[in-house]
């Protein structure tokens, strides 16, 4: 990964990827990076038994990580609760 994220914007990511609902392309819109950046950058900073837990998760049928698997009545970009979070560029537009 040739991206260098401060704290603040590395814990956001890693907040994101964990969220069920926020697919991996509003990671992409917000931080520029692709799905196997977000996988190397949750191995760099997780603890080995966390990134095997979120691997799973994703991997999961349950997780709606890729816009591709979501039901079609899924049509929001972000969570609820996403909002209120600060330094995040999509709930300012």
């Amino acid at each position: 990964m040739n991206k260098n994220f401060n704290i603040q914007e590395t814990d956001r990511i890693i907040e994101m990827a964990w969220e069920d609902r926020t697919p991996f392309e509003a990671i992409k819109f917000q931080f520029g990076i692709s799905e196997p950046e977000v996988v190397a950058l949750m191995r760099s900073e997780l603890k080995e038994s966390s990134f095997k837990l979120w691997r799973k998760r994703i991997n999961s049928g349950a997780s709606q990580k890729h816009l591709k698997k979501r039901s079609e009545e899924i049509r929001r970009f972000k969570s609820s609760r996403q909002r209120a979070i600060s330094n995040n560029k999509i709930s300012k537009r």
